[in-house]
């Protein structure tokens, strides 16, 4: 058996599991002349622990029986063959060559893009503009993807305002998916007013960050 383990911030300790094709038993059929014994062959299993994208790494630990590996490096494996388990060191290369069909089986990871708009208004700005063709490139990538498009306010204005101002930011975005083929089946869309700031502020502050639209993609 194969685990692979993640060591991304919003999976970490997400374990993956590929069966191995000698982990079962295999069974000779007797014959009418001679009834063979079931062969029982040895466990194989492999433990990995990869990096993030970002670099960083979590820590896993393995207990078979009496022994305990702690796995806390990028790439760092536990085997167990035959009985016997042990630590080593892979590369990231070996890692893809050894396990690169379990490797592309795995789930894309969750992925959160924030798109900034003008004040008052559900236009993007200029440089969101230029990030909104990255993003729409980086979405056909996923074969599936499950999307939910969230819009926020500053607290300029009145809250009840800043709720309307909010849903239409994140049904403009929505549209733009739509248009790059996403069927709208799979996006949804939500409107938080100046509820959940990403800046703090006092009441009646124009901060650009806070105006804005999150692209949850799964």
């Amino acid at each position: 058996m194969l685990v692979l383990v993640l060591g991304a911030l919003v999976i970490l300790g997400a374990i993956y599991a590929q069966p191995a094709p000698l982990e079962q038993p295999v069974v000779v059929l007797p014959s009418p002349v001679v009834q063979r014994p079931v062969v029982q062959r040895p466990l194989e299993e492999t433990v990995v622990v990869l990096p993030s994208p970002d670099g960083h790494t979590g820590t896993v630990i393995v207990q078979r029986g009496g022994e305990r590996h702690v796995l806390n490096q990028p790439f760092a494996a536990s085997r167990l063959t035959g009985g016997k388990a042990e630590i080593t060191q892979l590369s990231d290369a070996e890692v893809r060559q050894s396990f690169g069909v379990a490797l592309e089986a795995l789930p894309a990871r969750p992925t959160t893009f924030l798109l900034y708009f003008i004040t008052a208004t559900d236009e993007l700005t200029d440089e969101s503009k230029g990030e909104l063709k990255k993003i729409l490139a980086a979405l056909k990538q996923r074969a599936v993807p499950d999307i939910m498009v969230v819009g926020h306010t500053d607290t300029v204005g009145e809250p009840e305002r800043n709720d309307l101002l909010s849903a239409r930011r994140a049904e403009r975005v929505k549209g733009f998916l739509i248009e790059i083929g996403i069927p709208g089946t799979q996006i949804q869309t939500a409107g938080r007013g100046e509820r959940e700031l990403l800046v703090p502020t006092a009441d009646n502050v124009d901060e650009p960050r806070n105006r804005r639209v999150e692209i949850n993609v799964r």
